[in-house]
């Protein structure tokens, strides 16, 4: 199987080369960047991940992963000396997907890098007609239909671009219609990783993300309904 592509924005040299030899041991693909702007023009169709420090002098790791996701949804790993909730769900609400404090261990970064590539690389694939999708691929309630294979959505019959957690979140919750799912239900399906009391603000800020693109944006009826002392329910 190909390995994966990664881009390194880090302003720090030493750090940038550490965790290239550490990549490149596990024969990823990888390119480096000091600087945000650097990191943009190198990112294509074919990087699978991105790695960024979130302090950089001139264009910020936050705001550099906002010009990203203008135009993509590659996995962003934010790394950062801060590691309070607040700074963690400023990353989030800028569109990364992880965040990993320094200093931080070689095989922490890589456990996460690993998970971050295997869902992006499992549920990319995009099939151009994918309303002419057989019907057992296609799950619909409303106005949303979405595939259950692949990351395809559409509201309306307009597509809709979600990132890959926003879209296992939907998916989970369409498939069980009604059903109110705790936050620690949600994280520990969706990001399959043991779940913190500070995790609860990683999923109200996807589900928040996840509400403007199939509800706000298309002035649709609301779909998730936060229960209150629970959790929250598609209908």
């Amino acid at each position: 199987m190909k390995k994966a592509t990664i881009i390194i924005i880090e302003d720090d040299a030493d750090i940038r080369e550490g965790i290239r030899i550490l990549l490149e041991s596990e024969h990823y693909k990888v390119f480096e960047a000091e600087n945000g702007e650097t990191g943009i023009s190198l990112l294509n169709e074919y990087v699978d991940l991105v790695i960024l420090d979130v302090m950089m002098p001139g264009m910020s790791g936050i705001r550099t992963c906002e010009e990203i996701r203008k135009f993509s949804f590659v996995p962003i790993i934010f790394l950062t000396a801060k590691s309070s909730d607040s700074d963690k769900l400023i990353g989030l609400m800028a569109g990364g997907d992880d965040y990993l404090a320094k200093p931080f261990s070689y095989s922490e970064l890589l456990g996460r890098v690993k998970a971050q590539i295997r869902r992006y690389q499992i549920y990319r694939g995009k099939e151009k007609n994918g309303l002419d999708l057989p019907e057992h691929k296609l799950l619909e309630i409303g106005n949303i239909r979405i595939n259950k294979d692949f990351n395809e959505v559409w509201v309306d019959d307009k597509e809709v671009e979600l990132s890959e957690l926003e879209y296992r979140i939907l998916l989970l919750m369409m498939q069980h219609p009604r059903k109110v799912f705790s936050a620690q239900n949600i994280y520990e399906s969706v990001w399959k990783e043991p779940y913190f009391h500070s995790s609860n603000g990683t999923v109200m800020v996807h589900i928040s993300k996840l509400r403007v693109k199939i509800e706000k944006v298309h002035d649709s009826p609301t779909h998730i309904k936060t229960i209150w002392g629970k959790g929250y329910r598609f209908e």
